[in-house]
C-alpha cells in the first residue's frame, strides 16, 4: 500500500485531458444532460440487484475516463446513520495538518455541488463544466452499447477525476447506497469505516439488520483495516463474520479502541459532548464533539480512530491541529437552525434511529416549551419506526410532502400516524402551506422541526433561506 507524507504530491497527470470540441458550451446544458440519467436517488420503484446497481458498468466506466480512482488514496465511509458527519470530522482533522483532501458525500440538501469539495471548498460551475465535457465521450460510448452509466455512477467518476485533477492527498469518500453494490466499492482505500447501522432502504437492502448489515460490509477488502462503532448484536455479528471472510482485521471502538462519552453543560459552552478515546497513538481526553447529539459522539469516536489507524500509514498527524480542524465542524441540514423568528430547525434525520437521535439531541440542546414537527419522507423507508419515533417529541404534526417522485402522500402519513399513536395532525400538500401553518401554531418560545428526508429540508431551506 502506497505511504505519502504530506510534503508529497500527486504527480499522475489529469485524467483523460485530450483537447476536444466541448460538448456542452454552457453550465446549464451540462447539467441538463447530468440530470436527464438514470437517477436511482428520485426512481420511485427500484429493484436492488446487479442489473440495477452493477459495479462492472461502473469499472467500464472507470476505464474509458483512465481509471481515476486507481491514482488517489481514499478511505471509504458506509454505514446507515452518521457517515457524512464522520466523513466531515475526519476530512477536517486531515486537512487541518496540511494535507489537501477530497470529500464525496450524498445525497446533497440544496446545491449538487455539495457532494465534492476540496478542503471545504465545493466544486465549482466552471469545473463541473469541465469534467462533464470530458466524461462526454466515454458516457456516450457506454450509451451506445445500451450500457449506460446512471447519474450517481456519473457523479462518483466526476469526484475521482476532480480529485486527481486537484492531486489530492487523499479523499474521503462516503458510500451512496448499501455498500456491495454501491458505485464507489471500486476503490481499495486504505482504511474503512462503518458508522452505525439500523433499518433504512429495506426495501432494497433487506427487512433484518443482519442483511442490512451485510450489503453494509461489503466494502471490506482482504487485509484493509476495517472500524467500527458498537453494533446491534445481528449486525455486529454479521459485520465480523464478514471481516473472517474476507481477512480484513476489524477492530470496534468501545471494544478494542478505548472510547466514552459524557454529555455535560457549562454557561460558557452551553450543553455538548465530550468524549475520551485512546489509540494506540493517542490518547484525547475530554474532548468536545462539535456536532450535537449522543450519536455524534461515536461518530467522532470512530473519525479519531481512522485517522489514528492512517497514521500507521505513513500520515503525519499533530493530534493539536487534528482537534483544531475538529473544532470548525458544521453540517448543513444537520440540527442547523434556518430562522430565529420563530425559531425553525432542521435536520435530514430520514431513518427511525435517526429520528429517535434527533428528538433526543433536541431535548438535550434546545430549550423549547412546544415542538411542532413538520414531517414528510420517502416510500422507501422505515416509515411505521419514523412515526413511532416522532411521537415522543412532536407536540403538534404538520405532515408534508418534497418534490421527490418517492414521497409518501400526507394523507398516508396521517392516517398511519393517527392509528399508531392515537395522535391529530395536520397534513398540507406543499412545503410552503406546511410552514405556514406551523408558524400560525407558535409562540417566540416554540420550536418548529423540519425532518424526514433530505428534499423535505432543502426545499424548506430554499424557501426560508432563498439565495
Amino acid at each position: 500500500m502506497r505511504k505519502r507524507s504530506k510534503k508529497t504530491k500527486n504527480k499522475t497527470s489529469s485524467v483523460g485531458k485530450v483537447k476536444r470540441k466541448a460538448a456542452f458550451r454552457t453550465y446549464a446544458k451540462a447539467m441538463g444532460y447530468l440530470f436527464d440519467r438514470t437517477d436511482y436517488e428520485r426512481q420511485e420503484r427500484l429493484r436492488y440487484n446487479v442489473t440495477t446497481f452493477d459495479l462492472r458498468r461502473m469499472e467500464r466506466l472507470m476505464r474509458g475516463l483512465g481509471n481515476p480512482h486507481r491514482k488517489i488514496e481514499t478511505v471509504h465511509i458506509a454505514g446507515t446513520k452518521g457517515k457524512g458527519s464522520t466523513a466531515t470530522m475526519l476530512a477536517r482533522m486531515i486537512e487541518a495538518n496540511g494535507y489537501r483532501v477530497g470529500l464525496y458525500t450524498s445525497p446533497h440538501v440544496s446545491n449538487l455541488h455539495e457532494r465534492i469539495a476540496i478542503n471545504s471548498r465545493m466544486i465549482s460551475r466552471r469545473e463541473m463544466t469541465g469534467l462533464i465535457n470530458r466524461a462526454h465521450t466515454s458516457i456516450e460510448k457506454m450509451v451506445k452499447r445500451e450500457d449506460a452509466p446512471t447519474f450517481f455512477e456519473i457523479m462518483t467518476a466526476l469526484a475521482f477525476m476532480h480529485f486527481v485533477d486537484k492531486e489530492v492527498d487523499i479523499a474521503i469518500i462516503e458510500t451512496g447506497l448499501g455498500g456491495r453494490l454501491d458505485s464507489t466499492n471500486v476503490i481499495r482505500p486504505a482504511v474503512i469505516g462503518i458508522t452505525s447501522i439500523s433499518i433504512d432502504h429495506q426495501n432494497l437492502l433487506g427487512d433484518s439488520l443482519s442483511s442490512i448489515a451485510k450489503e453494509k460490509a461489503g466494502v471490506m477488502k482482504k487485509g484493509v483495516p476495517v472500524i467500527t462503532v458498537p453494533q446491534e448484536p445481528d449486525a455486529m455479528r454479521m459485520l465480523k463474520r464478514t471481516a473472517t471472510a474476507v481477512r480484513a482485521p476489524l477492530s470496534v471502538t468501545g471494544r478494542d479502541i478505548d472510547f466514552s462519552y459524557r454529555f455535560e453543560s457549562s454557561r460558557e459552552e452551553g450543553p455538548h459532548t465530550r468524549i475520551c478515546v485512546t489509540t494506540p497513538h493517542s490518547k484525547f481526553e475530554h474532548l468536545r464533539v462539535p456536532l450535537p447529539g449522543e450519536h455524534q459522539a461515536f461518530n467522532c469516536g470512530l473519525a479519531l480512530a481512522v485517522l489514528d489507524k492512517l497514521k500507521t500509514q505513513g500520515y503525519e498527524i499533530d493530534d493539536e491541529k487534528a482537534i483544531n480542524g475538529l473544532k470548525g465542524v458544521s453540517l448543513i441540514g444537520r440540527m442547523e437552525i434556518i430562522c430565529d423568528d420563530p425559531r425553525i430547525i432542521v435536520d435530514t434525520a430520514h431513518n427511525a434511529a435517526s429520528i429517535r437521535a434527533l428528538v433526543q439531541a433536541i431535548g438535550q440542546h434546545v430549550p423549547y416549551d412546544s415542538m411542532v414537527v413538520i414531517f414528510g419522507c420517502n416510500n422507501d423507508k422505515d416509515i411505521c419506526g419514523m412515526l413511532h419515533q416522532l411521537q415522543y417529541g412532536a407536540d403538534k404534526v404538520v405532515f408534508t410532502r418534497s418534490n421527490s417522485p418517492k414521497a409518501v402522500f400526507p394523507q398516508d402519513l396521517a392516517d398511519m400516524y393517527t392509528e399508531m399513536c392515537g395522535k391529530m395532525c395536520q397534513t398540507s400538500l406543499s412545503v410552503a402551506e406546511a410552514i405556514k401553518i406551523a408558524k400560525s401554531a407558535v409562540s417566540k418560545e416554540d420550536l418548529i422541526c423540519i425532518t424526514g428526508s433530505f428534499y423535505l429540508v432543502g426545499q424548506a431551506k430554499e424557501l426560508l433561506q432563498p439565495g
